[in-house]
């Protein structure tokens, strides 16, 4: 076959190998120098590719003992990070954002351990108030690790928001998500220009790379809001 010179290609003739049943599952597929050997391509490559469809439930990885198609494959859902611009714009609403503070902070415990830092080390705090219209759209209560992100100290983020600058300048290769509903605060109720103790959908993301955190965001969205994605 002609040679494969990315780990996409690689993931999808993997897959559709999978697919077809030509490995079927349980069956261990070959290991990663014998596939780069056959693809024409780095093993760093194919083993970029084994990672992503292992994160989609396809393969099963263990260390030392092989990769081998997984004998009950998991569907898992996928999630982007929405630039918030973006989105509010497509609803055919005007965006607007407002830093409403900026400071260099120790976070608390519980932002310290999601984060991965020593205690005592200071991250940059941000809170902003994003606007559909006028209308409060989403509160944004964000921390970004200096060490990870060193630009993020330079930048003003009067033109452009926390979210759309590191969604679009700084690459991640994973993160976590955790959706909950809440009641709103005092300080959220006049954010969100709501009552007090009203629900109000709640997520919070953490994004990393190399195994370094970049930043952690809680984000608090306007009464009704709702959220969609495809599996």
């Amino acid at each position: 076959m002609p040679a494969i010179r990315n780990w996409q290609a690689v993931r999808d003739e993997v897959r559709r190998r999978i697919a077809e049943r030509l490995w079927r599952p349980g069956d261990f597929i070959p290991h990663e120098t014998d596939l780069a050997h056959e693809f024409g391509c780095a093993r760093a490559t194919v083993n970029r590719a084994l990672r992503e469809l292992a994160q989609e439930g396809l393969l099963d990885r263990r260390r030392k003992a092989g990769t081998r198609v997984a004998v009950n494959p998991v569907r898992r859902a996928r999630f982007d990070i929405p630039v918030i611009r973006d989105e509010i714009e497509s609803r055919g609403s005007a965006c607007r954002h407002t830093i409403l503070s900026r400071e260099m902070l120790a976070p608390p415990p519980d932002i310290r351990a999601r984060m991965r830092i020593a205690s005592g080390t200071e991250l940059l705090h941000l809170r902003t108030l994003y606007t559909a219209d006028g209308a409060p759209y989403v509160v944004e209560d964000r921390w970004i690790n200096p060490d990870a992100v060193p630009a993020a100290l330079d930048e003003t983020f009067a033109d452009v928001s926390p979210n759309e600058w590191l969604v679009r300048e700084v690459p991640f290769d994973g993160g976590d998500f955790t959706f909950s509903a809440i009641t709103s605060t005092p300080a959220e109720a006049v954010a969100l220009s709501c009552e007090v103790g009203i629900g109000l959908f709640l997520l919070v993301r953490t994004t990393w790379s190399g195994g370094s955190v970049i930043t952690s965001v809680r984000l608090v969205f306007h009464p009704g809001h709702s959220m969609h994605t495809r599996i």
